[in-house]
């Protein structure tokens, strides 16, 4: 198969990339620098360099393959000059114009947990709103991926880890949250690439599912910290605490409500109702290995 794959050498395009690459298929990875070329090369595929905001520039790269897979890039949360709402909807409206364009029958998007609610699920509201606008075009299959809570974002935790000895945030103290590997996503969208459909469909991706003590145990492990603790804070002070490390206060204030919205068991009610039969094989004890380095690096 001719596949076309976005998000460059990403957390989750670059294993993807490598699997369908070992897989036989034909792969092309989109990617806005120049420099990861080579890097691209070196896992057998070829590299499209261009932007995903760039509508002719993805109609001509869609156009003649057998299925595309849309990502929207990781925005900087720092800059103080990002409309991330904007960001992600030009995207998410490039993506669909697109596909209608060059007439790709087969789409996987990768969307989020919370994707279902249409208010107060902080910064991947636009979720909700991308996978309308794709459910409204025709003739063409997609799958909507929606992965629970990353394991690498965890490591926005090791400052306060390394300062204070502790993780403190507004979710998942006696609570379960459902983690998930980026490996394992990865996995789930090559099979999703690579099968016939006939249709729109929803699917979940989890690896495991922790409490927030159980979580910082296996950290705590890992990094030489038995007695790390989970520990509870307001949502008020966990904004003030995004705030301080530099982060954009609008996306602060939509990261709180994600959040809140996951302790509260909103964000996750219909992965609840849809979780899947078979969760990923990637654990936290296996990307703690991963974190403790980055943790001795700091």
């Amino acid at each position: 198969m001719k596949i076309i794959i976005t998000g460059s050498l990403g957390n989750i395009s670059k294993p993807l990339a490598k699997e369908l690459v070992q897989k036989g298929h034909e792969i092309t990875v989109i990617s806005s620098n120049p420099e990861n070329q080579k890097a691209i090369e070196e896992l057998g595929a070829k590299a499209a360099i261009g932007s995903v905001e760039d509508v002719a520039f993805l109609t001509d790269i869609f156009r003649g393959t057998d299925a595309v897979y849309c990502m929207i890039p990781r925005a900087n949360y720092f800059d103080p000059n990002l409309d991330l709402d904007a960001f992600t909807r030009n995207i998410g409206n490039s993506y669909a114009e697109a596909i209608q364009k060059s007439g790709v029958k087969r789409v996987v998007f990768l969307s989020s947990i919370g994707a279902h609610l249409e208010k107060n699920s902080g910064i991947i509201l636009r979720y909700n709103e991308i996978e309308a606008v794709l459910n409204k075009l025709s003739d063409v299959s997609i799958t909507f991926m929606r992965p629970t809570s990353f394991f690498y974002n965890l490591l926005a935790y090791i400052p306060v880890i390394k300062n204070h000895g502790i993780i403190a945030v507004n979710y998942g103290v006696g609570k379960t949250i459902p983690w998930v590997s980026p490996l394992d996503i990865a996995s789930a969208i090559a099979e999703e690439l690579t099968t016939p459909l006939d249709e729109k469909k929803i699917r979940y991706v989890v690896s495991e599912e922790l409490t927030g003590e159980e979580t910082a145990l296996i950290l705590g492990n890992a990094i030489g910290k038995p007695d790390l603790k989970w520990t509870s804070i307001t949502d008020e002070e966990t904004l003030n605490g995004l705030i301080n490390v530099g982060i954009q206060p609008k996306i602060a204030a939509g990261l709180v409500e994600m959040y809140a919205r996951l302790n509260n068991g909103v964000l996750a009610e219909d992965f609840v109702r849809n979780k899947p039969a078979v969760f990923g094989k990637t654990k936290l004890a296996d990307y703690a290995k991963d974190f403790a380095v980055i943790y001795n690096q700091k």
